[in-house]
C-alpha cells in the first residue's frame, strides 16, 4: 500500500516520533516496541481493549510538584481538563487545590473527600442549587461572575447559609492568540466582569460592601492553549491597575490575585510550547512589576490554576485499526474504532495530533494517510497526514499522544458508542480508573 506520494499539505514528514511528545516514563525498546509506566502499550491494548486512554502517573504527579515547587501552596488543577476520582485523590495527595466548574465536578470531587475549603468553584452560570450546595460544604472559594450570582449569594445567605470568600472574575480585554472558542479575556466573553466597561470595579465593590460576600480577591483568565507568554504579563497590568482602583474608590484590599491556567501544550512535533519554568519566571516577574507600578499599599497573592498543562501530555488513547481505504489519486483512509466522541478536539478546532504503531515506533514511515473516526460524519477525523508504516494492516494498535486533557472529560455517546476505559500505568502495573461503558449503560437513564 502506497498511499499518495504527497501530503495533503503539500509536505511528507518521515521523521522518528518525537518521544517529547509522550509521557515522561515512556521509552522505547531495542525492536522499537513503547511503553508507558512500564508497560507495553501494545499488550496493554489487547488485554484492556480499544479505544483506551492511558495515563502516566509518575507523569502527572511529578507535573503537579513542579507547579508546587514554583507557585507554593497557590496551585489550582483545573479538573475540567481530565477529573474522575482517581484524579481527585492524586491533586488532594499532591497538595493542589482543585477547581469545579457544575455541581456534577463539585458532587465528584466531595464524593471523594477533597477537602472542600481546598476547591475553588467556577461557572458563568451556577444555578441556586448549585451555589447553596457549595456555600452549605464551605468551598475555599467561589469566583462571582455575574450580578445574578451575586444576587442568588445573597439570597441564600440572607436565609441563612455561610458567606462565601469570593474572587471577582474580570475580563482584562487581552488578546491571547488561541482559537477563538478558548480565548476567555477579550471584552466579548460570557465570563466574567468588564475591567474597560466599569462592571468589575463594581463587582468588587458590591463585593467588598456586602454582608453576604468576603472580597478575597480577582480573578483572571485569558484562554486556553496560550504559547504568547507577554498576553499574561498584559493581563497582569490590567488586573493589578483595577487592584489599585478597588483598593482606593471601595476603600478594600486585594489580597489574591489568581491569573488562572492556559499554558500551551505540544500536541505537534512542530508546536514549540513555553517551558513550565519560563511561564512562572514571566507570571512572577510581571506581577511584581505590575503591583509595584499600580502602587499597591501591599502585593497580593498570586494564585494559578493549570489543567491542560497537567494532564495532556500525562495521557495517551489507543485505538485499533479496523479498515484501510485507498482512493487512487486522492487519500488513504485508516479507520479506527474510536474517533470524535473520545477526542473532539479535531473536529471542533481543528487541533493537530501526531499517531503512530506502538509495536513497530521506530519503523520507517512512508505511508501518508488520514486517521479517521467510525462516527457518522466526514469531519470525524482525528489526525490529517498521518505518516504510518507502509506495512500497517488491519488489526493494528494506534497511539495519539498528548491525549490526557479534553479528551475523556469531553467523551460523548455520539452515534450510541460507549465512552473508553481509562487506566493508570505505574512502575509495571496498571489498574483501572474508569471502566469501560457497555451497552448496557447506554440503556441506563431510559424510560420506556
Amino acid at each position: 500500500m502506497s498511499g499518495r506520494e504527497t501530503s495533503e499539505i503539500g509536505v511528507v514528514d518521515q521523521r522518528p516520533i518525537d518521544l517529547g511528545l509522550l509521557p515522561a516514563t515512556a521509552s522505547l525498546s531495542s525492536s522499537g516496541r513503547l511503553s508507558v509506566g512500564g508497560c507495553d502499550m501494545e499488550s496493554l491494548a489487547n488485554e484492556m481493549g480499544t479505544p483506551l486512554f492511558v495515563y502516566d502517573e509518575e507523569h502527572l504527579r511529578a507535573r503537579c510538584r513542579e507547579y508546587r515547587s514554583l507557585f507554593g501552596a497557590h496551585v489550582t488543577y483545573a479538573g475540567k481538563a481530565f477529573l474522575c476520582a482517581a484524579m481527585v485523590r492524586l491533586v488532594d495527595e499532591e497538595g493542589l487545590h482543585l477547581d469545579v466548574s457544575t455541581g456534577g465536578e463539585l458532587h465528584v470531587a466531595l464524593a471523594n473527600k477533597f477537602p472542600a475549603d481546598r476547591l475553588v468553584f467556577h461557572g458563568n452560570n451556577k444555578s441556586t442549587e448549585e451555589l447553596s450546595t457549595a456555600l452549605e460544604v464551605g468551598v475555599g472559594r467561589v469566583i462571582v461572575d455575574s450580578f445574578d450570582e451575586m444576587d442568588r449569594i445573597e439570597q441564600l445567605v440572607g436565609g441563612g447559609l455561610p458567606a462565601p470568600s469570593v474572587l471577582v472574575r474580570v475580563t482584562p480585554g487581552v488578546e491571547a492568540h488561541t482559537h477563538s472558542y478558548i480565548e476567555t479575556g477579550t471584552e466579548d466573553s460570557k465570563f466574567g466582569f468588564s475591567v474597560a466597561g466599569g462592571a468589575a470595579l463594581e463587582a468588587c465593590a458590591r463585593a467588598a460592601h456586602s454582608d453576604a460576600m468576603h472580597l478575597a480577591g480577582l480573578h483572571c483568565h485569558i484562554g486556553s492553549q496560550i504559547f504568547v507568554l507577554q498576553s499574561y504579563a498584559r493581563a497582569a497590568r490590567v488586573v493589578m491597575g483595577l487592584a489599585a482602583e478597588v483598593e482606593k474608590i471601595a476603600g478594600a484590599a486585594i489580597d489574591e490575585i489568581n491569573l488562572g491556567g492556559g499554558l500551551g501544550v505540544r500536541y505537534h512535533r512542530d508546536d514549540e510550547a513555553p517551558s513550565l519554568e519560563a511561564y512562572a519566571s514571566l507570571l512572577k516577574e510581571s506581577f511584581s512589576s505590575a503591583a509595584a507600578d499600580a502602587g499597591l499599599r501591599g502585593t497580593p497573592v498570586l494564585s494559578v490554576e493549570p489543567g491542560r498543562s497537567i494532564a495532556a501530555q500525562a495521557g495517551l488513547t489507543l485505538y485499533r485499526v479496523g479498515t484501510i481505504k485507498e482512493i487512487r489519486g486522492v487519500r488513504t483512509y485508516v479507520a479506527v474504532d474510536g474517533g470524535m466522541s473520545d477526542n473532539v478536539r479535531p473536529a471542533t478546532y481543528g487541533a493537530r495530533y501526531e499517531t503512530f504503531v506502538p509495536a513497530r515506533a521506530g519503523a520507517e514511515r512512508t505511508l501518508i494517510a488520514t486517521v479517521a473516526g467510525k462516527h457518522c460524519e466526514q469531519g470525524d477525523v482525528l489526525v490529517h497526514d498521518a505518516t504510518l508504516p507502509a506495512d500497517l494492516h488491519v488489526g493494528d494498535v494506534l497511539c495519539t499522544p498528548t491525549t490526557g486533557a479534553y479528551g475523556y472529560s469531553m467523551a460523548s455517546n455520539y452515534n450510541k458508542v460507549p465512552r473508553p476505559a481509562v487506566v493508570f500505568v505505574r512502575e509495571g502495573a496498571h489498574r483501572v480508573a474508569v471502566r469501560r461503558e457497555t451497552y448496557d449503560d447506554l440503556l441506563a437513564l431510559d424510560e420506556v
